[in-house]
């Protein structure tokens, strides 16, 4: 965070309402769901060996939002995002970029422009708001880095607890929906596209789950960087090249420029 504090009013511009992937909790995706929204899941893992030191906030925030699963012989940390996907407006923009679902809109939207991620600072040149969005009177951020207002504050700590409360069931969608790709995280996502039907479902089913039930699963390390793929089959994970799987059931977005 800057020397200054941080200025914000929207503006109804509409640009943060447009070409989106929104991050959901599984109550919102099933709403989403519903009303008749395309979801995706996103899916990442971390190489998980052994538990970090206990004041590493950034993986007790990784750890909180994830579940544990297997590549081979590796212990992994699945994060699996649900996420509301559309081109061009979202569904519930109205001409005049006003909120058509404002009262139940997702959270994510509530909080924005602040950053859910702990380990994130909110960076204006970042987000897609006009200039005249950040020369609001009344401060979002102090100069401190305190978030001023309470209302968001509240809403952040409900997005984290929903991502640590979630966790155990996606691990039980994933296996209903036969996920079992996933990306190295910092190098990108496997993208599931899910059936509306199938995916309501999966979420009905696991309601009905009980803690410690479910022993890890197997999954599949997806990536486009040979190095990644040698380094994990070396250890005896299971790493496949994304170009090379002809027959995937999913999509992958690398952040990385291929190395094959």
């Amino acid at each position: 965070m800057d020397s200054k504090s941080i200025h914000f009013s929207c503006t109804l511009c509409g640009k943060c309402c447009h070409d989106l992937r929104l991050p959901l909790s599984l109550s919102e995706a099933e709403s989403w769901l519903m009303d008749d929204g395309e979801l995706e899941i996103f899916v990442e893992a971390i190489p998980w060996p052994g538990e970090p030191p206990g004041d590493n906030l950034q993986a007790a925030h990784k750890r909180g939002r994830s579940f544990p699963a297997m590549c081979g012989d590796l212990p992994i940390r699945i994060i699996a995002t649900f996420v509301a996907s559309f081109n061009g407006p979202c569904p519930n923009l109205l001409d005049d970029m006003r909120c058509g679902a404002y009262e139940k809109r997702p959270r994510v939207c509530r909080i924005y422009p602040a950053e859910v991620n702990p380990s994130l600072e909110l960076v204006p040149s970042t987000k897609s708001c006009p200039p005249d969005a950040w020369t609001a009177e009344k401060p979002l951020y102090l100069a401190s880095g305190r978030l001023m207002d309470a209302a968001t504050v509240e809403l952040i700590k409900q997005a984290r607890l929903a991502d640590i409360v979630d966790a155990p069931r996606k691990d039980d969608i994933c296996n209903a929906l036969g996920l079992r790709h996933c990306a190295l995280a910092n190098e990108g996502f496997s993208v599931f596209k899910v059936d509306r039907d199938a995916a309501l479902n999966a979420m009905e089913e696991s309601r009905a789950r009980v803690a410690g039930e479910t022993s890890a699963s197997q999954w599949t390390f997806v990536s486009n960087q040979r190095r990644s793929v040698e380094t994990l089959n070396s250890i005896d994970a299971r790493c496949i090249f994304a170009s090379t799987d002809p027959e995937a059931t999913y999509s992958y977005l690398g952040f990385l420029e291929a190395a094959p």
